[in-house]
């Protein structure tokens, strides 16, 4: 009996099904090599000595000066950064979509100027001119150049986000709000903002998770005690414990991440119960309010 085919492609057959089993056990072979070879290559440097990644375990002091602290700094410069960065990109993304050419047109020059310039020649550039402008304190000057930066860079990039997720909608939402005499602000923040929204979470997560782990070039270039920058001296005073702290801070970076995902996959799960993506519905008393009787709904600009 012949295999049915789905929707997408057909189902292979006995050939393809065993070149797929060979590939998937070639692929396993190789990737066990690599595994064993790095595991051989860390063991012959000594790298996986105990002594090396003790002190995670057995010293609370690694975590009480280094670790802690620098995830710390990380957690706040990320944070600040998203909350203004959020908010900033979504005012971008809607001005981008405005029915005034001039808006428009400046909307469109700051999203494509920042999107378009590294994000951490940004944060050079912020860190020069706080030094210059500015009595910040050198202490604090880094914090607030990493979120001038990553607001600057991800603000334009959610710009896009936003303007994308809004013109995916279909124009039948728009004709139908301008038919009950909505203005634009209006609809767009009653009836097109909250469909577009679950729409856009898989995109907004994954560009906040770039923010998240985009801090560490403020430790890099600008000496931001954040957590990647907590390396250093931790391999310096821990036995050159290198490999060790990069792993730790790996795997943190790893749980702030899934954490981040994991939230907004349950906000996701949670707006499409509330069946916030099949559009907002206006009740009788707003319907009264904008078009009362003898009254024109005022039309759309």
């Amino acid at each position: 009996m012949k295999d049915k085919p789905t929707v997408l492609y057909d189902v292979p057959g006995p050939r393809a099904r065993r070149r797929n089993v060979l590939w998937s056990v070639l692929f396993l072979i190789a990737l066990a090599a690599v595994v064993w070879w790095v595991v051989t290559s860390l063991a012959d440097k000594n790298q996986l000595e105990w002594s090396k990644w003790a002190p995670f375990f057995t010293d609370a002091r690694v975590w009480e000066t280094y670790i802690l602290p620098a995830l710390k700094n990380t957690v706040i410069a990320a944070a600040l950064s998203m909350v203004i960065a959020l908010p900033l990109g979504a005012l971008l993304g809607i001005l981008r979509l405005s029915d005034h050419r001039a808006v428009r047109a400046v909307a469109g020059t700051v999203v494509e100027f920042f999107r378009a310039i590294p994000v951490l020649i940004l944060m050079l550039f912020a860190n020069a001119a706080y030094s210059e402008f500015t009595d910040i304190s050198p202490d604090t000057r880094p914090l607030y150049a990493v979120v001038t930066g990553l607001v600057l860079y991800n603000a334009s990039v959610l710009a896009e986000v936003v303007r994308a997720g809004i013109l995916a909608l279909p124009t039948g939402q728009t004709d139908a709000a301008k038919a009950i005499g909505m203005r634009k602000g209006q609809t767009m923040a009653h009836v097109l903002l909250p469909q577009a929204v679950t729409a856009m979470l898989p995109a907004l997560v994954s560009q906040l998770v770039v923010i998240v782990k985009d801090t560490a070039l403020g430790g890099a270039m600008l000496g931001f005690s954040e957590l990647l920058a907590s390396v250093r001296p931790m391999s310096a005073n821990y036995g050159a414990n290198t490999i060790a702290s990069f792993t730790v801070v790996a795997v943190i970076f790893v749980a702030l991440n899934f954490a981040l995902t994991t939230f907004a996959s349950w906000l996701e799960r949670r707006l499409r119960r509330g069946k916030r993506s099949t559009g907002a519905v206006v009740g009788a008393e707003a319907v009264e309010e904008l078009a009362t009787p003898g009254e024109h709904p005022e039309t759309p600009r």
